[in-house]
């Protein structure tokens, strides 16, 4: 969608909770600086500080921060060193997306509990549909209210909730209502709430798109809304111009779809500076290797496919990948797979980013896997499931790859950490 700093926040009196929601049963809940929150969770010593999750590092970048920090004008996709210009005394932490990933799964249990209509957009947003949940729980607002309070109560989290007839309402009502509020926009004023907020308030409009409106002397939606289509057209093209004329006046008919398919998992690093050491390259992939696998399993899901990808300095991109003849969750066999593709990939060029993925995925208790001739009936499959479970008792970090003792410059992973730490072998290592 739209910019979510183009959508002013305030609490208007005429979206408030006690406002007419008939008919406003879509609900976009979007939790409150979601990465940074659960940081501050863990460690109560933060809260009421600056926060920020991300590398600091000339090429980091913010994943979250706290509004602590925002108030400083901190923002996710900053890049780390503007942010550390912008705020000095931020507390910088580097991302744990398992933390995250776990405290994503509690949240939208709570949704799930409430209906069985949650359609996730990421870790830390969903839209609800609340229609059949009305005879129990009671009016849409009511049943906000009651996530709101349970997400807090439980999760120690808090979250902003927008209720409305559609899903874009419902999502522009929750950016508005931030942090830890609610707004409800009754269909009967939806443009009273709509027409007012500048354009990049849409979805589909970025800085470019509102520039261009700007020029026409465009700058609300209620403007956007009055404009001719073909002055739209002109500007941006018969299907962007369709679409943004259909929200301005609130229409969007989108249901919300409940099934969402995993279509692939995968982990990235990008380095603070540019790599030719084809040692530590190594040991990047081997760390990836290891989130990838531990996803994977955590998630009940196989692969089929494992690829790589590789960015060089001048942001040069190249995609290599192969098709097993059997499904693997196993971080051993993804890495044996990724670094074979890499030594025949061999770029000159020193290496900015590299990122393993594995695609093709299917349900762990549906799939079938071969073993392969000489594979001893107990192995690596049983090693990392150990490490799982301590993993999950004690940390991700009590556990992982020998080679990687240490390596605290791979645990600086702009977006994708990962952890070291011991009893396992190195998969070059023999056993």
């Amino acid at each position: 969608m739209g910019r979510s700093q183009a959508i002013g926040r305030g609490r208007d009196p005429r979206f408030g909770p006690e406002a007419d929601d008939a008919g406003c049963t879509i609900l976009h809940v979007d939790m409150d600086a979601f990465f940074a929150a659960v940081e501050v969770r863990r460690r109560p010593e933060l809260r009421g500080r600056p926060v920020v999750v991300g590398g600091a590092g000339p090429r980091g970048v913010v994943s979250s921060a706290s509004y602590e920090a925002r108030r400083y004008g901190v923002r996710s996709a900053m890049p780390g060193m503007r942010a550390r210009a912008l705020c000095p005394h931020a507390i910088f932490l580097p991302p744990d997306f398992s933390a995250y990933s776990a405290a994503s799964d509690a949240v939208m249990r709570i949704f799930r509990d409430v209906t069985p209509l949650v359609e996730p957009l990421s870790l830390d947003e969903a839209f609800l549909d609340v229609a059949g949940a009305q005879r129990l729980l009671g009016r849409p607002a009511a049943i906000a209210a009651a996530i709101r309070r349970r997400v807090f109560e439980e999760q120690r989290l808090t979250c902003s909730v927008g209720v409305a007839p559609s899903k874009f309402v419902a999502k522009l009502g929750s950016t508005r209502a931030k942090p830890d509020g609610m707004m409800v926009v009754p269909a009967g004023q939806v443009l009273d709430f709509l027409h007012p907020l500048p354009v990049g308030a849409l979805w589909g409009v970025g800085e470019k798109a509102a520039a261009q409106l700007h020029r026409l002397g465009l700058t609300t939606v209620g403007d956007l809304a009055r404009a001719p289509v073909s002055m739209l057209r002109g500007a941006l093209g018969e299907a962007s111009a369709a679409h943004l004329h259909e929200l301005s006046w609130g229409r969007d008919p989108r249901r919300v779809i409940a099934e969402h398919e995993e279509k692939s998992i995968g982990a990235e690093l990008t380095y603070d500076t540019d790599v030719t050491d084809p040692a530590m390259i190594r040991r990047s992939m081997l760390a990836l290797a290891e989130k990838v696998g531990a996803r994977l399993r955590a998630s009940g899901n196989v692969g089929r496919t494992v690829s790589i990808k590789i960015r060089v300095a001048d942001f040069r991109t190249v995609n290599r990948s192969r098709t097993l003849p059997t499904t693997t969750d196993v971080a051993r066999e993804i890495f044996e797979i990724s670094w074979a593709l890499f030594q025949v990939l061999r770029p000159a060029e020193p290496i900015r980013l590299v990122g393993i993925r594995v695609e093709g995925l299917a349900a762990a208790a549906t799939a079938s896997r071969q073993p392969t001739l000489g594979e001893p009936e107990r192995g690596w499959r049983e090693a990392e499931a150990a490490a799982d479970a301590v993993a999950a008792r004690f940390g991700r970090s009590i556990v992982g790859p020998a080679s990687l003792l240490g390596r605290s410059d791979l645990r600086r992973a702009e977006n994708h950490p990962h952890s070291t730490v011991v009893p396992l072998s190195d998969p070059a290592t023999p056993s």
